[in-house]
């Protein structure tokens, strides 16, 4: 007896529309995964003001330190504050807007002026009493060291045949 197949076109397979909407879903967890940690990483937020930046972030760890750097483009470094709080390092500043000129029409404007603030929850392992900041180029850089506890020696260990 011969045995007959029937079999259905990938466009009609639930299985593939169950993958686009998995997509989609997986996407839509990543959006709102940003809203866990406080705000999103969004350069521009809209304020009462008008509109207010978000410092972007590049937090990275060494054997020794735990880097925190923040760009900060066009914001002179008497209006920045860097905080450190039961743990939360806070960035906080003001862009300053330069002067309007008279007589001149913009056509569009794209920068955005105005306040920011920025936090960061660092581990128990920093020692609070060694934290600095070095602002350069318009990126601040905060470096906090590690308790001397948390530095440990690394050790290789050897794996053995069986």
């Amino acid at each position: 007896m011969a045995k007959t197949e029937i079999t259905k076109s990938p466009a009609t397979t639930p299985a593939r529309s169950r993958g686009i909407f998995s997509a989609m879903r997986g996407e839509m967890d990543r959006v709102f995964e940003r809203f866990e940690h406080g705000w999103p990483h969004w350069p521009v937020l809209f304020g009462r003001e008008g509109t207010f930046t978000v410092p972007e972030l590049d937090v990275r760890e060494n054997a020794n330190a735990i880097v925190v750097e923040a760009e900060l483009p066009g914001v002179d470094e008497k209006d920045i504050s860097v905080t450190l709080a039961n743990g939360m390092l806070t960035i906080k500043g003001e862009k300053q807007h330069e002067k309007d000129e008279e007589g001149e029409n913009y056509h569009f404007s794209e920068r955005s002026f105005g306040s920011f603030e920025r936090s960061v929850r660092l581990p128990e392992t920093i020692d609070e009493g060694k934290v600095e900041a070095k602002f350069d180029k318009g990126v601040l850089k905060v470096t906090a060291a590690k308790k001397p506890e948390a530095v440990k020696a690394e050790r290789r260990i050897e794996i053995q045949k069986t």
